[in-house]
């Protein structure tokens, strides 16, 4: 079945949120050097700033996603820019680790509304033949944002001060506000919810945690996630620290070459497992068990790496291996999930993931005087390949239970 042009318009729209919610993620850690002169605060602190946004957003996540589920996507994406924007602003004028902390936390709330509703929506605008592909295009914005945060952060930053660029954004996400209430169309979710379909959310939780290969999509979603924040939170850092190169090169270098190799990645894995799929119902599962599988050497290389050169290259072949993985997870667990659990599913995904986030990048601060950050990189390599193995089992899982939503194929 071939995606309509609003299917299409739709994914745009919602790819300029996902830009603008992980530029704000990443712009933070590549101000945190100047975070902690200006504040005062250790290392621990700045990894803290990390994993409390993480697990407000891990534990929010599964009520976010139930909302969306419940009461449409539409309302529960125009909802998460809403509260994003104000939080931003209000980043830029903490004065205190406390007012910091206090931020992270609220867009960790605002983020769970959003992440949970987008993958919902796009999966129920596209069908199989284009998914995985559409998956892919929206996720492409989250690595542009992550490339324009490292980017952008230590360049305002060592420029015009670390809270620049925060009020930059919240300005920008107050604009676009606009446009999303304007573009996006209501969809099915409310209606289903307020038919009482979807159910309690507990039993929500229940039938989600009992769906096919549930289990091994939740244990290669966490470790990958595990590995996924320890890079994200604290490469700008390792490599400022490792080499000679200034704050902004640091940045670039943490988040340029990697983003832009997830988003090749991306694309070639949402079109490979879209292909794939048609022949397999092992196809999605797999192509993000290979895409892991592949990265995760290149992860260990970047934790004892000698050169900007070797980091580099090491960082272009696990952001490829990281996309072929990213494509795809809605995708499978729409094959699985009925359309009223899927943001439901995701947002459980996401607890699991952000606790287990939240963990490593403040326990790799905590850790760095004994084991470096480059141990961290390293551990983080190792359940990269407990991710990928997990997911080649939940592609001969979900092959056994036939077609889309358990239907016989």
């Amino acid at each position: 079945m071939k995606a309509g042009r609003y299917a299409w318009v739709a994914v745009g729209l919602l790819w300029v949120v996902a830009c603008l919610n992980y530029v704000d993620r990443q712009v933070i850690f590549s101000v945190f050097p100047l975070i902690g002169r200006e504040l005062k605060l250790s290392d621990f602190e700045l990894g803290l700033l990390s994993t409390v946004f993480l697990w407000v957003y891990g534990v929010a996540s599964p009520l976010g996603g139930y909302f969306a589920d419940r009461v449409g996507r539409k309302k529960a994406l125009v909802l998460s820019l809403g509260i994003w924007t104000t939080v931003t602003l209000a980043t830029g004028f903490a004065s205190n680790f406390g007012e910091l902390v206090a931020a992270r936390a609220a867009m960790g709330l605002s983020e769970a509304c959003y992440l949970p509703a987008a993958l919902a929506l796009i999966a129920e605008l596209h069908g199989e033949d284009t998914r995985s592909l559409a998956t892919g295009i929206h996720q492409s914005g989250l690595y542009g944002g992550m490339a324009l945060g490292g980017v952008v952060g230590g360049w305002m930053g060592e420029r015009q001060g670390w809270r620049a660029p925060f009020v930059l954004l919240g300005v920008a996400g107050l604009v676009y506000a606009v446009v999303l209430v304007k573009g996006l169309r209501g969809d099915a979710g409310g209606r289903r919810g307020e038919s009482g379909h979807a159910g309690a959310m507990v039993g929500a939780v229940r039938e989600v945690m009992g769906l096919r290969g549930l289990g091994w999509m939740l244990a290669a979603f966490t470790g990958f996630s595990a590995a996924n924040w320890v890079v994200y939170t604290w490469m700008p850092s390792y490599i400022y620290e490792r080499f000679p190169v200034s704050l902004a090169a640091a940045g670039f270098s943490a988040t340029f070459y990697l983003q832009a190799a997830s988003f090749a990645g991306i694309l070639a894995g949402g079109w490979m497992a879209d292909r794939w799929s048609r022949r397999s119902k092992k196809g999605r599962a797999w192509t993000q068990a290979i895409g892991l599988a592949a990265a995760a050497p290149f992860l260990f290389l970047v934790g004892v790496a000698g050169t900007v050169a070797v980091l580099v290259a090491g960082l272009v072949a696990f952001g490829v291996g990281k996309g072929l993985y990213d494509a795809s997870t809605m995708p499978v667990l729409a094959q699985v999930a009925r359309p009223e659990l899927r943001a439901t599913g995701y947002g459980l995904f996401n607890l699991a993931g952000c606790v287990a986030g939240g963990v490593m990048a403040a326990g790799a601060g905590a850790l760095k005087p004994a084991m470096g950050l480059a141990g961290a990189i390293e551990v983080s390599a190792v359940l990269l390949v407990g991710s990928a193995w997990a997911l080649w089992r939940v592609g001969s899982v979900v092959a056994e239970g036939g077609g889309e939503n358990g239907a016989t194929a």
